[in-house]
Formats: C-alpha cells, structure tokens, sequence
C-alpha cells in the first residue's frame, strides 16, 4: 500500500523557544490546570519567579520579599542585586540565560537551567520586568513572550532589586483562579526554609525564626502528637520529626529550598535512616511499617547543582552528590544515624514515648493482619475491575511520574449516575468507581474496618494506596455525588473515611468535590447551565421570560451528552483543603459523632431552604 503521507522537508519545522513553550507548556511547568490544584500552571509561574528573589536572599542580598497576588495578576518585589541592566531582556525571554550557570556566582541555587521566568514571561498575557542596580532602572514589557516595550535606562531613588509583574495567559490558563490557602502554603515554605527572611503577601508578613521546627508546629496539634518535636541541624541538611496518632505517613521534603511534592532520593533515605536508627538505638529488629507508621517529618537538604525529574523540580533525581563528595543517601543516614540516635540518648522521655508508639502500631497491625490477608484474597477474586470500576486505560508508572497528572478517579453513587458518567468520561483518563447504597459511617472505626467492609476494600484497592501515596493509581480523587440530602450525606460518609483512615490523601490536595450545575435555563436559542441560584437568576434575565428552566436533582437526570462538557476542559472541582492546625478528630466528632444538643443547634442555625447553600462539612474544613 502507498504511503498516503507527504513526509519530506517541508514537514521538519523548527520552533522559536516563545512558540514551543506555548505549544507545549506541560513539558516546563508540568500540568497546567486552573488552579483548584496545588500543584496546577499557575502555581509554577508564582515559585518560578519567587525562586529567583530566594536565590538572591540565600547569597545574602536583600532580606525582604513583597507580594501582592489579584484575581488575575502576580506583583514580586525583591531587594537583591536586580538583574544587570544590559542583560534584563535576556534574562527573561532567551531561554539558557542567566547567572545560574556560572557556579561560583550563585552556590546551591534552586533554578540552574535558565528556563523558569521565560516560561513565565511565554504563558503570561502581559509581563513586565524592572531591574534596578546602583541608581539606575530598566523596565521591559512583553506579551504573550513578545518584547512590547523597550524602556530606555533611566535614574531612580529606588532601592536594588527586580520587580516582576504577570498575568497568566487565560487562553492557556482556562477559567483559573488562585486558591488563597495554596499561596500561603507556598510563601510559608519559603519563610521555615529560609530563617530570617521577610515576605509581606498582600500586606501580610511570613516570617520563621526556627526553620523545619516552625514548620512542624504549624503543620501539627500540641494534643495530636506523642512527643515534642526533634529538631536536628547539620551542615547542608536539617531535620525535623515527631509521631502522631493519624495513620500513615506525613513528610515535607526540600532541596536547596524547593518544596520535593514527590520526594525523592533525600527522603527514601530519611526514612530508610530513621528505620535503621530506631532498630539499632532499642536492639531491636521492628518492623519497618511500625516504626514509620504516624510519623510526621520535614528535611531540608542542600546541595550544589541538584538534578530533579523534571522541569517543575518536584522530585530530587538519583544522580545527585551531598556535600564532601558522599552520596545524598550516605550523607542523610550518617547524619541521621548520629544525630537521632545522640538526641533519643540525651531526651529519654522522647525516647520512652517513641517506643511506645512503636509497640502500639505493632500491636495494631498484628490485630489485623489476619483479616487483611483475607481481604486482599477477596478483593483479587472480586470482579473488581468488571462491576466496581471502570479504569482509564492510562496508568501511573513509576517510570511515567507526570502521566499521573493527567488521571481521575470519580466516585460515584448509584448505576443511573455511574452510568452517566462512564459514557461521558475520557477512557483515556478518567475512571469510575461506583458506590452501592450508603457507605458505612466510620468515625472512631479502626482500620480493620477498611478490610471487613467490601465497600472500602474494593476503594483503597481501586485507589492501590494500603502502603502509602506512592502507588497512588489516580492523581485526583472526585466525590461525585448528588446535590440533595443523600447525595450531601454519602459526601459527608466518603470525607470521614478518607479523613480517618488516609489523611495523607487529602493534605497532599488529591481528594475533591465535583461541582455539577444544578439548573439548567434554555430557550430555542441557548443553552446555559447555572451552578448556583444566582447564576441561574442571571441565566433567567439574559435569556427572558420564555426560557425554560430545569431543576436537575441527581447526576443520573444529566444526560452524558450534557455530563461530557462537565467533566471535560471546564470541569469545576472544589479542593478538600485542611487547613494548619485543623484537629481532624474534633471535626470529625462532631459532624460525624453522636448527635449532640451542640451540633443540633448548628443545624438550626444553619438551615437553608435550598440544600446547595447549605453550609457543609468540607466547607468547614476549608475555612
């Protein structure tokens, strides 16, 4: 058969870097996303930019950061050198220039490539760069990546440093907005892993004293942990640690002041260290699973050219050298090993606490191990894969980190909804797991519950997360339920479980509501669909009077047709974010505990005559 395809010269086109970063964005900033994501486009821009300013902090100029975050646009202010001024146009539009290249300038920086602020200044609308050096100031403009407006050079009273204002392109940003509670995350980061510097975010300033320690304190509850935190410093490396009573594992990973979301070498080698150190400082061979199980940490490494997976700097790759020429993991367990085993010495009432949550995880897990094994046989001979769950044909592989951007898990309840979904999702990418009935209450349930109920065993097999996130099938969990009183209540049923049981599932922003519209108002001429009462109010004017409106009462009413538009490039999620200090137990205990006059009379208070303004557990937690 002749070839059909005209595959000569012509078809080998060679892109300027502006163009590739527009027609391939995922490839320098990861998945784009409109924000309801931590780890979304937008977020990127922001840390490309903030890195820079960190930079100049960490060689030792300029000891604040001013930042001012719109609906729609980003204002950074540093006070270090400011970019040369001859050098500014190139410093954020032609990609592999910078300082960071010359390694005696700048000494174990975050960004080394030279690629960040011009994947900024490409994905932005409107850019603008301000260097100002020794008396003197340059302002450049761009849009879209292109050179607008060239300022000349002219005389300035401001202090040293660079301003950068962007916008995000909305037609590669679709419909984003920025979640407040993820710039705060992002911004308090920088303050642990930087002690002394000043960052004012939108007239609020972000300041540590005591690093990983600071951190540690806000990210727990004095009453949920079983011993004052360690704290460990060490030239290059700096280590924070304690037990709580959640299950499963909670880490914070850094390298040169990067916040490693997916870890990497430095923290596969914390926790083998921490294992390693415990077993020979008791002379004893525990299990490695008790020994780590509830623990809550935080390291901080630094070292000098870091190789990460990707552009984005999420994970520390394997090739990398810790200071003295030893290996990351050589370096991180001899410090471990010393460090932890002097402190436990020294603190034996830390030590005698330790233990203890050992001996009780142990216990834990011997309890249930027989009825895990049991549950696992079941789950394989299920027809798990036939009934339960409809899979994507795109998998997570270890070998493949960012396809696991692109998959979704919807939960579902019923056939009728189930159905509607699995005939207008993306096979590609989007999954479906199908509840049956009303799942069970599990407050105050142990863990042996998630194997002797085939409705959760099913779940956390589907999700493939018995032994932590790093086999996590599905890079966002979607509740997708009904918007009346059962659908709110089966909403209410899956947050408990996987607040109880997976906590780490939530605080790593996996877990989300899907919003579906709730009316939809038409006439011969549109079609819109209205998410709220408001909107639908809106919908109702700009169509007239003629308009027909319909109340859709549960996602089985919607029509895959319609359901496609839904779950597609426009798809609404609401983020289940816990906030700092949010004692899960307290909140679960009184949403989902006994009916106290307490939570009686919050009802009352609270009750709406329509159920979507409702007030709602999840939006308690995000407050």
């Amino acid at each position: 058969m002749a070839d059909q395809t005209n595959y000569n010269e012509d078809s080998i086109k060679s892109l300027e870097p502006r163009e590739h970063i527009r027609l391939r964005p995922g490839m320098y900033i990861g998945k784009l996303g409109d924000g309801s994501a931590q780890d979304d486009g937008i977020y990127v821009l922001v840390k490309e930019i903030l890195d820079n300013s960190i930079d100049e902090y960490m060689m030792g100029y300029g000891k604040q950061i001013n930042i001012e975050v719109s609906d729609y646009q980003v204002v950074i202010r540093d006070y270090g050198r400011g970019i040369p001024l001859g050098k500014v146009i190139d410093c954020v539009s032609k990609i592999n220039t910078g300082g960071k290249y010359d390694s005696s300038v700048f000494q174990k920086s975050i960004g080394l490539n030279g690629v960040g602020t011009k994947a900024v200044n490409a994905l932005s609308s409107y850019f603008k760069v301000q260097a100002i050096r020794e008396g003197k100031t340059k302002i450049a403009e761009f849009e879209a990546g292109k050179l607008t407006n060239d300022h000349n050079i002219q005389k300035t009273k401001e202090k040293n440093g660079t301003l950068v204002t962007f916008r995000p392109d909305g037609q590669i940003f679709k419909n984003f907005n920025f979640i407040p509670q993820y710039l705060e995350d992002l911004i308090w980061n920088y303050a642990f892993l930087n002690a002394g510097l000043k960052i004012v975010f939108n007239k609020q300033t972000y300041y540590s004293k005591n690093g990983l320690l600071d951190l540690l304190k806000r990210k727990t509850n004095e009453d949920e942990i079983r011993y004052p935190i360690i704290h460990l410093k060490g030239q290059d490396i700096e280590l924070a640690l304690t037990h709580g009573n959640q299950y499963g594992e909670e880490y914070y990973s850094f390298v040169n002041g990067q916040y490693t979301t997916q870890g990497g070498t430095h923290l596969s080698a914390l926790r083998e260290a921490i294992v390693k150190t415990v077993r020979e400082f008791y002379k004893k061979d525990y299990d490695a699973a008790d020994i780590r199980a509830s623990i809550i940490g935080a390291i901080s490494i630094r070292v000098q050219e870091p190789v990460f997976e990707s552009q984005t700097k999420t994970k520390l790759g394997s090739l990398n050298v810790a200071p003295e020429g030893t290996t990351i993991r050589t370096f991180v367990n001899e410090f471990v090993k010393t460090e932890l085993d002097n402190y436990l010495h020294k603190n034996p009432e830390t030590a005698d606490a330790l233990l203890k949550r050992i001996l009780q995880s142990e216990r834990e897990r011997k309890e249930i191990a027989g009825i895990k094994k049991l549950a696992n046989e079941r789950a394989k001979k299920a027809n798990l894969h036939n009934k339960k769950l409809r899979d994507c044909r795109l998998h997570f592989h270890k070998s493949k980190a960012d396809e696991r951007f692109e998959t979704t898990l919807f939960i579902t309840e019923g056939d009728s909804a189930s159905g509607s979904i699995t005939k207008a999702r993306n096979p590609q990418t989007q999954a479906v797991f199908s509840l049956r009935g009303k799942p069970l209450n599990s407050f105050n349930l142990t863990k042996k519950i998630v194997y002797e109920n085939e409705e959760f065993n099913l779940l956390h097999h589907a999700l493939n997360i018995e032994d932590g996130l790093e086999g996590l099938r599905y890079n966002r969990v979607v509740i997708a339920t009904d918007a009346d009183v059962d659908g709110m209540h089966i909403r209410l049923l899956m947050l408990t479980f996987f607040l109880q049981f997976f906590p780490d599932l939530v605080r790593n922003g996996h877990l989300y509501i899907l919003e579906t519209p709730l009316f939809r108002v038409r006439n011969k001429k549109a079609t819109l669909y209205c998410y709220s009462e408001e909107e639908k109010h809106k919908a109702m004017s700009k169509l007239g009077k003629q308009a027909e409106v319909t109340r859709f009462k549960g996602l089985g009413e919607i029509s895959p047709d319609e359901f496609a538009a839904f779950i597609g490039e426009e798809m609404r999620l609401e983020p289940i974010i816990i906030r700092e200090h949010t004692n899960i137990h307290k909140v679960l205990e009184y949403y989902m505990g006994k009916n106290t006059p307490k939570r009686q009379a919050f009802i009352i208070d609270n009750l709406r005559v329509e159920q979507d303004s409702a007030e709602t557990a999840e939006e308690v937690l995000a407050d």
